[in-house]
């Protein structure tokens, strides 16, 4: 077990969600044993779940971590736990490193993948609870945002069973309704680039922009450069190599939007709902390019 003072806290959700960031330091590498990786773009080789990567250094370091892409391992630049690591490892496990205690590493790789998801819906009910247009529902968030700690606070073998599937079923009913008065308080808003604004391109879509529910769409490769998408619905829209340029995006949904390789150069995805950091690691942007707070700029970005 850890030493108390290098033990780290299970999640406070504050308003930075700073609990659900990933501190590598305090994980003994899951991501790189638990997961599988494919012979693919992302990675350079193939790897089954529990196989310790390669490159996974004793003390649970990545020893190619500055060269990850040019080794031809860009998944692991876009891929983000929400902090489910440390809290497998020094919470849930209580700093029992799976390489000195053999017993528990099946488990904890079977546990690993569960937090991870129910973390993910820590980062969304938390981001829901901060926003302003969701007060007609606030007390419902709550709830789901205590049920879901509630599960990650569990044993090893309480979460290892969790039907996350219904649980993210239940949640997303929430966030859909979050979602949904968050937009419609942007879609009358005045778009950006009028009466001097910055920009002023209307891109494809014409005078009212581009279409607003685009939910599930298949936009690979599309050209919207410019696009006035603000309060646009893209859940789970294919948005792989789209050219989204100086497109406004403030207030869209993007939860589960495929943004691999979408052109963010000099986009507004300030306010973005549901935008993740795998996500923005997934795609391509510049300086111009604007985050919400959030949200680190990935340092493979262009500065022009």
């Amino acid at each position: 077990m850890a030493p108390e003072s290098d033990r780290v806290a299970l999640p406070l959700l504050d308003d930075d969600r700073a609990a659900l960031r990933a501190d590598c330091g305090n994980c003994f590498g899951l991501c790189c044993v638990a997961l599988t990786f494919s012979a693919s773009s992302d990675f350079a080789v193939d790897k089954d779940a529990g196989t310790p990567c390669t490159h996974l250094r004793e003390d649970s370091r990545c020893g190619i971590h500055r060269d990850l892409r040019d080794k031809g391992y860009r998944g692991c630049t876009v891929y983000d736990c929400f902090g489910a690591g440390q809290h497998v490892s020094q919470g849930t496990f209580e700093g029992r490193d799976w390489r000195r205690d053999p017993a528990t590493a099946r488990r904890m790789f079977e546990v690993f993948p569960v937090m991870r998801q129910l973390h993910e819906l820590l980062w969304y009910v938390t981001e829901a609870l901060a926003l302003p247009q969701t007060r007609p529902i606030t007390a419902d968030l709550e709830r789901a945002l205590a049920a879901t700690e509630r599960l990650t606070r569990g044993s090893a073998d309480a979460v290892a069973g969790t039907d996350v599937v219904a649980h993210r079923q239940e949640v997303n009913v929430l966030l859909l309704r979050a979602s949904e008065l968050v937009r419609a308080a942007h879609l009358g808003a005045e778009p950006r680039g009028a009466k001097g604004g910055r920009g002023g391109r209307k891109g494809r879509g014409g005078k009212g922009g581009a279409k607003k529910d685009r939910r599930g769409a298949d936009l690979i490769g599309a050209r919207l450069t410019g696009a006035d998408l603000r309060g646009a619905d893209l859940r789970g829209a294919y948005l792989i190599g789209a050219d989204l340029r100086d497109a406004d995006l403030r207030a869209a949904d993007l939860i589960g939007t495929d943004l691999r390789d979408a052109d963010l150069r000099g986009a507004d995805l300030t306010d973005a709902l549901f935008l993740t950091q795998t996500q923005v690691n997934a795609a391509r942007g510049d300086e111009r390019t604007r985050l919400s707070a959030s949200l680190d700029r990935p340092g493979h970005w262009t500065t022009a």
